[in-house]
């Protein structure tokens, strides 16, 4: 590390950041995190009123890598770890029809839901005969309907990518949002046996879905990966000053107490899309301008606690979401007080609703109390609700989630081109690889190798060189003393 303070500095402590460190570190490497905010974890926060335990942004971690239980076991987290609770794995709804249908998740039960129509059903059966392929950039949309028809799109992945991407599948990128549906295609040409074949080959060494949270909620984790060994994290460091050097990175950033620099042979950015466009400009302007083309969706999430006597529905699943023709600009409902234990006093239920999104942009200007009204318009006849909330807890987001729209896997290969010309320079945040927490640790740890990797070839390199240069100054001594002689 000569002439170099630290190995890494990754500029961003949310939970994309966090976990580039945690890996980085656990490879033996030294790492400083500099947040511009005054606390780690960025959007996730987890927050307690009135007995009521929320989470501002990522309410659970939905879990099928090997790494990321690999992380959770390293951590301890596994000591605090809470799993979805039995009541909360019997269903997911679906609003349908002005009515919340429970929406099944195999084959054979979707065959005989009242959901599907028998066009649907048989569309559906028909998928493992689908001979055609998208092309590139398909959308979601798309790409549904030409593998399982519209019915599927409409009921099923429509409300999904609304409500857990808040996107639109029109025009989101099939590939960046569906990477293991359209992977699937790619290698099987077909979804479903895609899928029949992996659980054949894979039986006994996949890892087992797993849906949890932690005691204290996702700040848990954000908590315990801050602290980890190894890792510096600094708040209040506003980066403003990026400037590349022969061997590595100069940074500076403003803090409370003066300006603070610092030298790293690599330096990660993960911030969104935005603030890294502004900080790169003087780098690259092409590669500040396709960061900055990235679009994101306002969301705002409202918390209602209430007595469980004023509901009538059994909340007996995860909750629900709404298809677009439903007409709601509320997105999907969580039942969280159903899904793990300590989120509701004893006798309480906590529901956590999602409005807007790219389906309805509109509700950004909403005020708190029209907020309200509408997510209580929606839940009153479908939950049976009486009476009010006696806990309201309103979360915004202005930037909730990175939209990948358009021609967006062509914007990431152009991203990845442009950052071969600045070595040691890393992106990785929620808008390239996922947006869940699932996909942020998994990605960490991709990174972390690719950062170990060029460090190697980096040290072989300079090695190799300094034995070039013994080896010539051998000769020119062997020349010397001929000289002399």
């Amino acid at each position: 590390m000569s002439g170099h303070d630290r190995d890494v500095l990754i500029i961003g402590g949310g939970i994309s950041g966090l976990a580039n460190a945690w890996w980085l570190a656990r490879e033996g490497l030294s790492v400083e995190v500099w947040e511009a905010e005054h606390r780690v974890g960025g959007k996730i926060k987890s927050s307690r009123q009135k007995g009521y335990l929320t989470e501002r942004a990522a309410a659970m971690v939905m879990n099928f890598r090997p790494e990321v239980a690999g992380l959770v076991h390293e951590t301890g987290l596994e000591d605090v770890k809470t799993s979805r609770m039995p009541i909360a794995e019997a269903r997911r709804y679906l609003l349908h029809q002005g009515d919340l249908k429970a929406l099944p998740m195999r084959l054979g039960a979707m065959l005989a839901s009242p959901i599907w129509s028998a066009r649907g059903k048989l569309r559906l059966l028909f998928e493992p005969f689908i001979l055609t392929s998208g092309g590139k950039d398909e959308s979601v949309s798309d790409f549904v309907c030409r593998r399982f028809g519209r019915e599927v799109l409409e009921k099923a992945m429509e409300p999904f990518v609304s409500g857990t991407l808040a996107a639109d599948p029109d025009q989101t990128s099939a590939e960046a949002a569906l990477p293991r549906l359209t992977a699937l295609e790619k290698r099987y040409g077909s979804i479903t046996a895609g899928i029949l074949i992996n659980r054949i080959l894979r039986r006994r060494t996949a890892c087992v879905t797993d849906t949890f949270s932690f005691r204290g909620g996702i700040s848990t984790l954000v908590n315990v990966l801050a602290r980890a060994p190894g890792i510096n994290t600094y708040t209040g460091h506003r980066v403003e000053e990026l400037v590349k050097q022969d061997d590595g990175w100069f940074i500076s950033a403003k803090t409370a107490d003066g300006h603070r620099s610092i030298n790293v042979q690599h330096v990660i950015v993960s911030t969104p899309a935005p603030a890294a466009a502004v900080l790169l400009k003087p780098l690259d302007k092409e590669l500040a301008e396709l960061l900055g083309g990235i679009d994101y969706a306002a969301v705002t999430v409202v918390h209602a606690g209430m007595d469980r006597g004023d509901i009538g529905h059994p909340l007996d699943g995860t909750g629900f979401l709404t298809p677009r023709r439903e007409g709601h600009v509320l997105t999907g409902n969580l039942w969280m007080s159903s899904l793990f234990p300590d989120r509701a006093p004893e006798g309480k239920v906590l529901l956590t609703s999602y409005l807007g999104g790219a389906r309805s942009p509109q509700i950004k200007d909403w005020d708190d109390d029209r907020m309200v009204d509408e997510m209580l318009r929606t839940l009153r006849p479908l939950l049976g609700l009486k009476g009010m909330p006696e806990m309201l807890r309103i979360n915004r987001h202005k930037q909730a989630l990175p939209l990948y729209h358009g021609a967006y896997q062509s914007r990431m290969q152009s991203i990845i081109s442009r950052l071969k010309n600045l070595p040691g320079l890393h992106l990785e945040a929620n808008y390239k690889g996922g947006v869940s927490v699932r996909d942020r640790l998994a990605c960490g740890r991709s990174l972390a190798q690719q950062v170990v990797a060029e460090r190697q070839r980096f040290c072989a390199g300079r090695n190799k060189n300094a034995n070039e240069r013994l080896t010539l100054s051998e000769m020119m001594g062997t020349v010397h003393v001929h000289e002399t002689k």
